[in-house]
């Protein structure tokens, strides 16, 4: 199996590279964000490879890391999700963002992957959460606190101020890390219209 691929690039498809190592010249397919990230023709690069092997065909599929290639096999352990979907899905997210979205349970973002319908969206959240924030460089209590959103486990006062900052235009995201940093401010206890202050104060830094 081929793990790693060091070359020339010796030309540019829609979806792939050409990548010519001492003469032998190797189709990778790649995400848009990996494509946009290369350099031109005729200037070196160096890919992680993922090796797909089936019977009638050898398929190379490229990436700028090793996370982001981890994330391509992660995200297909999830039905639905085959190669075609899991490129899509990192040509629109960079891997930190992606454990970002999945770890919050931003179902809302992840939808908006052209070839990702609500089912899927749904899928991808449910069975990544656990394995999302190891990729993630939110707080793990902003990930505890949207977990505790999305059940309807948080407290009264928090489960407001969150939905009073949705209301205001933020996205779930970026209310629950405001609310998380408020609520530790504030001490338990405080009230939603203290924590939609202090809420709002977060976000204005």
């Amino acid at each position: 199996m081929i793990g790693k691929l060091k070359g020339v690039i010796d030309s540019y498809g829609e979806d792939f590279i050409v990548l010519d190592v001492h003469g032998v010249g190797y189709l990778v397919h790649c995400s848009a964000r990996t494509l946009q990230s290369l350099p031109a023709a005729g200037e070196a690069a160096t890919l992680s490879i993922e090796t797909h092997v089936r019977e009638d065909q050898i398929r190379l599929f490229g990436f700028l890391s090793d996370v982001e290639r981890e994330w391509f096999r992660l995200l297909q352990s999830v039905q639905g999700v085959g190669a075609k979907v899991a490129l899509s899905v990192l040509s629109t997210f960079k891997p930190g963002d992606l454990a970002t979205a999945i770890a919050m349970g931003d179902k809302a973002a992840i939808r908006r992957v052209p070839g990702v319908g609500p089912k899927v969206a749904e899928r991808l959240v449910i069975e990544l959460k656990d394995k999302a924030p190891a990729y993630s460089d939110l707080d793990p209590a902003v990930i505890s606190l949207s977990g505790a959103l999305n059940e309807k486990r948080a407290p009264r006062p928090v489960l407001d101020a969150v939905s009073a900052l949705v209301n205001l235009g933020y996205g779930q995201p970026q209310a629950a890390a405001a609310i998380s940093a408020a609520s530790r401010s504030a001490g338990e206890g405080a009230e939603t219209a203290q924590l939609i202050r202090l809420g709002l104060k977060e976000l204005s830094k």
